[in-house]
């Protein structure tokens, strides 16, 4: 795919996407999608191809909605976050009864920095299982407890689960389930 930087501009603008978030999915930062806006940069073969997937998937708010009010519905503690960037998109009533503070002051966040060091681990084997490619779309894992007040994580058992959004990034569904 070639493609103007007039023509990603528009494309970005009719998803209603700020640079910062393209610049997220497709690993650079908000400068260069800024640059090849301008024409100031070409895109590289393998960042056109995300860019392709990104603007060729289906945009569809009103499932996404469904999704996040699926999420805030739930009965068991779950939340929902931005695969990559770990930012906190929605949250089930019983995962919010465990923190210590209101929703709004972790939604948009990324909550990385209050995961369990078994937590942690797990995140770095990711990309070896093709987690991000979507050789794996689910994973049951132990973690102990983060000793944290704010946003306590109890010693147990989660699912994560990896869910396309309408934007073309990846959500990934986190429940205790024991």
């Amino acid at each position: 795919m070639t493609i103007s930087g007039a023509g990603i501009r528009r494309l970005r603008l009719l998803r209603s996407m700020k640079q910062q978030h393209l610049a997220e999915l497709l690993g650079v930062n908000q400068a260069t999608v800024s640059r090849w806006e301008r024409d100031q940069l070409a895109l590289s073969p393998e960042q056109s191809i995300k860019l392709e997937r990104i603007f060729a998937s289906p945009q569809h708010a009103a499932v996404d909605a469904a999704l996040k009010r699926l999420v805030e519905d739930s009965v068991r503690p779950v939340h929902l976050i931005c695969d990559r960037t770990h930012r906190l998109l929605s949250a089930s009533r019983p995962r919010q009864a465990e923190w210590q503070a209101p929703l709004s002051t972790f939604l948009g966040r990324s909550l990385f920095s209050y995961a369990s060091a078994e937590i942690a681990a797990a995140e770095q084997l990711l990309q070896e299982r093709g987690w991000h490619e979507g050789r794996l779309s689910s994973l049951t894992l132990d973690t102990g407890a983060n000793g944290n007040v704010l946003l306590p994580i109890a010693a147990g058992r989660v699912t994560w689960e990896r869910i396309m959004l309408s934007d073309g990034s990846a959500g990934r569904l986190v429940t205790t389930i024991g």
